[in-house]
C-alpha cells in the first residue's frame, strides 16, 4: 500500500493544485510551506481567501471587481466622463491604471468571445456597455482587449456594433506583443499602446 498524506494535508494539496498554474509538485511544496508558517500568517491568509469571495462585488457601473458600489473609478467626478475604455478583466484596469496615462472611465467585459470555449457575447458583459453608451455624455469607446486571436474577435465584434451609434471607436495601439496579456506588459509599452490607439 502507497503512503498518503493525512486527510487536512491531502485536501489543502488539492485545494492549490486547482489554481491556475499550479501542478501538483508546486501544490505538495506551497502546502508544506504552509504548514511550516506561523499560525497567526496561517489565519491571516485563511481570512483574506474568504475576503475574496465575501467583501468583492462587481461594480453596477463598469463591472471592475470593487468592494464599493460604485467603485472607486466610476465614484470620482474628475474622470472623464466622455470616454471608456473596454478591457476583459479586472487586473486589466490595474495595468492600464500603472501607466497614469488614461483618466477616464472603464468598462469589464469579464472575458474575451471564444467559440471553442463556448463563450459568445451573450457571456461577456456588452449588453451593459450598449445601455452606457445610451447616455449621449461618452463620445469615444477605446478598444483595450488582448492582442490575441479571441482579444481581436471581441474588438471587431464591439466595432461593429458601436460605429453605427456615431460614437468614436479606437483601438490601442499594438506596441503590445500579440499572444500576450495586458496585466504582463510594463508601463512605457502600455502608455505607447494608448497613445497610439487607431480609430476602427
Amino acid at each position: 500500500m502507497s503512503y498518503q498524506y493525512p486527510e487536512p494535508l491531502a485536501k489543502l494539496i488539492e485545494g492549490l493544485s486547482k489554481l491556475p498554474g499550479i501542478g501538483p509538485k508546486t501544490a505538495q511544496r506551497l502546502a508544506f510551506f504552509i504548514l511550516k508558517m506561523d499560525q497567526r500568517d496561517v489565519d491571516a491568509l485563511a481570512l483574506a481567501l474568504q475576503a475574496v469571495n465575501t467583501d468583492l462585488n462587481y461594480c453596477s457601473i463598469c463591472y471592475n471587481i470593487t468592494s464599493t458600489d460604485p467603485c472607486y473609478i466610476c465614484g470620482e467626478e474628475r474622470r472623464d466622463q466622455t470616454v471608456i475604455c473596454v478591457v476583459q478583466e479586472p487586473r486589466d484596469v490595474i495595468a492600464m491604471e500603472r501607466t497614469r496615462e488614461f483618466h477616464g472611465l472603464y468598462h469589464v467585459l469579464n472575458g474575451a468571445m471564444s467559440p471553442m470555449e463556448g463563450i459568445g457575447p451573450d457571456r461577456l458583459r456588452i449588453r451593459e456597455l450598449l445601455l452606457r453608451l445610451n447616455d449621449e455624455t461618452v463620445q469615444e469607446v477605446i478598444l483595450a482587449t488582448n492582442p490575441n486571436v479571441e482579444g481581436e474577435a471581441t474588438a471587431l465584434y464591439l466595432s461593429k456594433l458601436i460605429k453605427p451609434t456615431g460614437i468614436k471607436v479606437t483601438r490601442i495601439a499594438h506596441g503590445l506583443p500579440v499572444g500576450g496579456d495586458l496585466e504582463y506588459a510594463d508601463e512605457i509599452t502600455i502608455s505607447k499602446a494608448l497613445a497610439g490607439r487607431v480609430e476602427l
